[in-house]
């Protein structure tokens, strides 16, 4: 699933993406800390993962990445 940065706070790591659907789902510190980036930009695109469903208001992101970094992200 794909997402677009909302809001990304660098003193705290911690931020929202926006899905296709218009709804933003947050994202703790920790998650932005797996993802091996560095920094995020508001309105970058990523791709995502949501435990359970990602339209519901308890959704959750647990993962996010670009393409093609990262390990076994090859660029297509």
């Amino acid at each position: 699933m794909q997402a677009t940065v909302h809001s990304f706070d660098p003193a705290t790591t911690a931020g929202s993406v926006i899905l296709d659907t218009g709804r933003v789902v947050p994202f703790e510190a920790e998650v932005f800390g797996a993802s091996g980036l560095r920094h995020l930009r508001v309105g970058q695109r990523l791709s995502i993962e949501v435990a359970g469903d990602p339209e519901a208001e308890d959704a959750r992101l647990t993962r996010l990445w670009i393409v093609g970094i990262g390990a076994d992200e090859p660029i297509h």
